[in-house]
Formats: C-alpha cells, structure tokens, sequence
C-alpha cells in the first residue's frame, strides 16, 4: 500500500498563521470580521472534527480497501494521469456529495454545523462536523476504489481538496480575473454558498472547480454580499450543541411522525420538509417570494 503524508495535519500551522494574518487585518480594516466566541467555537469544532477523524478515516479506508479488492482496472498512483484523472473523479464527487447535504437533511444534519457560524473568515473554514463519517458522506467516493484508484490515493486527494477550500472562506478577497472565477471555485462563489439569502440558497457547492455548478444548474453569482449563517441561526457558541443540534431536531420531528411518508420526509426529504408546513424548504421558500413579488 502507498503510504502518504497527512498533509491537514502538517498544514495546521500555515492555518494558524493565514488566521492570524486575517485578524490583523479585520482589527485594522474590517472589525466586525471576526468574533471571538464565535472563532473559538470554530476552532474547537475543527479540533474535535480531527480527533474523530483519527478514528473514522481508519474504517472508511478499511472499507475502501474491501471495495478495491473487487476492483475492475488497476490505476497506477505512480503515473502523472492518475492523478489528472483522481483529481477530477475526487472534485466531481465532492460536488454530488455537497449538493446531496443541502438537499437531503440526513446528510444536512452532519454539514449545517458548518453553516452554523454568522461570520465569514478563515477561522469559519475550521468549523467542521463531527458525524459525516459516520453517518456515511464517504459512499459519494466509494465508486472510485471500485474502478481502481487505490484508497490512500483517494484520501489523499480529499485532503487537498480541503486544503483548497480553506482559503477562499474569507471577505478580504473579492475578484479574481474572469477566467479564474469561471473554472474555480472562488471567495466570491463560496460567499455565496454561505448566504441564507433566498436567492443564494443552495448554491455553489463546487470543492476546486466551479464548472460543476455550471453544468449542472446550481451556480450563482455573487450580486450583493450575503448574510451570513443559518436563516434560522442556533444563537450559541457551545460546540456540542451545534455538532449536534440538527440531530435532536431530527429526533423531535420523528417522534410527532404518525406515518412512514412523514418519517422518510423527516429523514431524507429536503431540510426544512415538515407534514404540516410549520417550516419550509429552499424551493417553498422561493416559491413564497417569488408568489410575493408578483403581487
């Protein structure tokens, strides 16, 4: 088995440091960037996604390991194609896997903790689940082992894949040239991924390369700065609860549920699916405004 560094971990302190940099710059320029509370709750969550990670990546990389045996090719790691080709399968899934978490609330539960934070900066790029291994994000990858991409070749390219998206969860960059914005993803285009404004809701979801978006109908431009967050907010800066609070709100909706459509609605409808319309999706949610604005 190929054995590569773990380079999330060797890239802590470059994280530390771009932080930093950022907050100096936030004291000097733009103050309300960056909350104190909120950073510290950013930082324990990414602390803590982490150290689960230890234990979750082991599992995955056993059942990828599985999953290889029965492959159907055998894609060299040691050939510069495969990693073309890795990159592409990796950034492609990524994409799915992220559009599922926005429309699926089984997978909402674990990546609205990402969400969570009402500021935008590099600090908020820390704020990770703490469940989306274990509730099962790696089957978006498990076709890759299947068609030859050896599994540490896969968990390598989704550690630069993170890499990648770390940097542009900030405000102190707004345009890049034209080309750019077109092929990758951007600040600009994951600002808007993290607006609550109807309009930007559901947006984005590209990791490295915003072509995805654009080929598949979910890209939008930035037209005016998003408000940031939830559009309902958890307004706490406790760590466990905001790992946890979409699940305990998933377990009330299922307890009140009367009849198996309401639990699957519950489970693996759109966040926000209620039976009795005390909340709404993204799509009611437009609906209502775009019923609105022809009034």
């Amino acid at each position: 088995m190929p054995q590569f560094p773990n380079i999330l971990l060797h890239a802590i302190p470059a994280f530390v440091l771009l932080i930093i940099i950022e907050v100096i710059y936030a004291y000097h320029i733009q103050k309300e960037l960056y909350n104190v509370k909120d950073t510290a709750t950013s930082i324990a969550l990414g602390l803590g996604n982490l150290f689960t990670g230890i234990i979750t990546k082991g599992i995955i990389l056993l059942f990828f390991s599985w999953l290889y045996t029965y492959r159907l090719f055998t894609i060299p790691y040691y050939a510069w194609w495969s990693w073309v080709l890795l990159f592409l399968a990796d950034d492609f899934s990524y994409y799915w896997f992220h559009r599922a978490a926005h429309t699926v609330r089984w997978f909402w539960a674990s990546h609205v903790v990402h969400h969570s934070s009402e500021h935008y900066n590099l600090a908020a790029a820390l704020r990770q689940t703490w469940t989306g291994n274990l509730t099962g994000s790696f089957i978006f990858w498990s076709w890759m082992p299947l068609v030859g991409f050896h599994p540490a070749m896969i968990l390598l390219m989704q550690s630069i894949s993170l890499l990648y998206q770390f940097w542009i969860h900030t405000q102190t960059v707004q345009k890049f040239p034209k080309w750019f914005e077109y092929v990758f993803n951007t600040p600009s285009h994951h600002r808007v991924h993290h607006g609550s404004d109807i309009i930007y809701l559901d947006k984005n979801h590209a990791g490295t390369l915003i072509i995805w978006d654009r080929l598949f109908g979910s890209f939008q431009e930035e037209i005016f700065t998003p408000t940031f967050g939830l559009t309902k907010n958890v307004h706490t800066y406790n760590p466990i609860k905001i790992a946890f609070f979409e699940w305990i709100k998933m377990i009330y909706d299922l307890r009140k549920s009367r009849r198996l459509q309401h639990v699957l609605g519950y489970l693996f409808g759109p966040p926000g699916w209620s039976h009795d319309g005390s909340s709404q999706t993204t799509h009611q949610l437009r609906k209502k405004m775009h019923s609105s604005s022809k009034k």
